[in-house]
This record gives C-alpha cells, sequence and structure tokens, in this order.
C-alpha cells in the first residue's frame, strides 16, 4: 500500500513511567486542599454536604493539574465532627494494580476530621 496514509495502532494500554499515577503526589494536593479550606473551621452540619462536594471538585482539579491524561479520577470525601472517637474507612476496588492507584490523606482540628481519598484507574 504505498502511497496511502496507514497509521498503525495508536491505542495505549499502559502509561509510561512520566504520565503514571505517583500517591505522594496526589497525597500532597490533596493535604494543600485540606488545609487551606478547613484550617480554623468549626463543625457545622448543614455546611458539610455543601462542603464535602467543594473539596473533592477541588482535590479532583488539582491532581487534574498534574498531567493525568488519561485517567478516570474519583475523589471521595468525609467530613465529621470531632468526639475523640476514632474512625476508619475502608475501600475495595477491582483494577490493574500496574497501572490504578489512590492516594488519602486525613485533616483533624479540634472541631471536625476529614478523610479525603482520590483513586485513579488509567483507561484506554
Amino acid at each position: 500500500m504505498e502511497g496511502s496514509n496507514a497509521v498503525g495502532n495508536t491505542y495505549v494500554i499502559r502509561p509510561n513511567y512520566q504520565h503514571k499515577f505517583k500517591a505522594a503526589v496526589v497525597k500532597e494536593c490533596i493535604r494543600n486542599v485540606l488545609q487551606g479550606a478547613l484550617s480554623g473551621r468549626q463543625y457545622e452540619p448543614q455546611e458539610v454536604p455543601f462542603l464535602s462536594r467543594s473539596l473533592a471538585d477541588s482535590i479532583k482539579e488539582k491532581v487534574k493539574e498534574t498531567g493525568l491524561d488519561r485517567y478516570k479520577l474519583v475523589v471521595q470525601v468525609v467530613i465529621g465532627e470531632q468526639r475523640g472517637e476514632g474512625v476508619k474507612m475502608a475501600a475495595r476496588c477491582f483494577w490493574d494494580a500496574d497501572t490504578d492507584s489512590y492516594a488519602q490523606d486525613v485533616y483533624m482540628n479540634d472541631s471536625l476530621f476529614c478523610v479525603a481519598a482520590a483513586f485513579g484507574c488509567y483507561y484506554y
């Protein structure tokens, strides 16, 4: 087929190292957003739904700025009142351990706690 503009396969099923989900970088993004938004705030139950949604959107935008082009990002934010009890958060995912990953961080002050997790799933 000389003269034709035949192109080979252009899909990529694995990210190269520079474009891989880096949990440490994403954790730092989460930490910066949480500290900036929650520093000095008091727990108010009426504000929690709106605050958790805005935090999740802010975290997602900040993580997208790191250049994770072909990753589907899912951000989960849990906010609760600080009463001295312990809290555990767990997640189960079905994914490719070579390409997909997650990062999480916890913020606490005298009034509230916040657990945020960002999951990155590579799609092709």
